[in-house]
């Protein structure tokens, strides 16, 4: 069956980065959109950052210029880099993978076909 299994999540201070990885498996990785949303304690889950099949990235507005994504056919994996790191992006980061996603779709988490358990990012202050 198709897994998702996020990991490099962690407590950092504000201004720090993490890299968080997500290995997928049961899946033809080259296929599949694949994606990063978060959601912090008492809010709505919210779209971060994608790459379609095609290498094509959206980012939501508030990290573009810190985070990257990137991903890595040859191993199954997605990362996410995370660059000066802010209190309020405290959050369980979840890794997603949504089948031939256009690029102009990444945003929709309707397009998402499979998720992982998420991955517990905290930023102190």
């Amino acid at each position: 069956q198709v897994q998702l299994v996020e990991s490099g999540g962690g407590l950092v201070q504000a201004g720090g980065s993490l890299r968080l990885s997500c290995a997928a498996s049961g899946l033809t990785f080259s296929n599949y959109a694949m994606g990063w949303f978060r959601q912090a304690p008492g809010k709505e889950r919210e779209f971060v950052a994608a790459m379609s099949w095609q290498y094509k990235t959206s980012y939501t507005d508030s990290v573009k210029g810190r985070f990257t994504i990137s991903r890595d056919n040859a191993k199954n994996t997605v990362y996410l880099q995370m660059n000066s790191l802010k209190p309020e992006e405290t959050a369980v980061y979840y890794c997603t993978a949504g089948y031939l996603v256009v690029p102009s779709n990444l945003e929709d988490s309707s397009e998402y076909c499979y998720w992982g358990q998420g991955t517990q990012v905290t930023v102190s202050s």
